[in-house]
């Protein structure tokens, strides 16, 4: 991240200076709210897999009649769903392999909202928010507090 530096002769002294004083206090809070969003994604899915493992017949007969998911068996799309739901959200809270569990994720919630014949708009509303969430942590990290951020602070390069 490039810092907001303003050249020497801006005008607005103390307008740029409580302006670096706001973004400094808003970075601070980016491992907060990265753990806050990696800890939501993370509930969410892990959950839903926790459903699915509760009733094994009934997610089999869910994945083989009402989710169209491409290229896989019903017992194996559930199997896979099922698998990536509980692996992928501890990995995410942990902040462990956090941009691979994000983008695993990613791709459950694509293949979820593809898979659905009949997606309600608040439904929708919601797995675009969850894709929203993970293309961040895609994007950024797990942040500082993360085991990702502890192992790579060992790592001698």
């Amino acid at each position: 991240m490039i810092p907001f530096v303003p050249s020497p002769g801006a005008a607005g002294g103390p307008v740029v200076r409580a302006a670096q004083r706001a973004v400094a206090a808003l970075e601070r809070l980016q491992p907060v709210a990265l753990l806050a969003a990696r800890l939501y994604v993370a509930r969410v899915f892990f959950l839903s897999g926790l459903t699915k493992l509760r009733d094994w017949d009934t997610t089999v007969l869910l994945f083989t009649e009402e989710y169209r998911v491409p290229l896989l068996s019903p017992v194996a799309a559930a199997w896979a769903g099922t698998a990536g739901e509980l692996l992928l959200p501890v990995l995410l809270a942990l902040g462990l392999g956090g941009r691979v569990a994000a983008a695993g994720l990613l791709v459950v919630n694509g293949v979820a909202v593809i898979s659905l014949p009949e997606l309600t708009e608040a439904a929708a509303q919601q797995h675009l928010f969850w894709g929203c969430l993970l293309t961040g942590l895609l994007l950024w990290g797990p942040g500082r507090w993360s085991i990702d951020r502890v192992l790579r602070g060992r790592a001698q390069f």
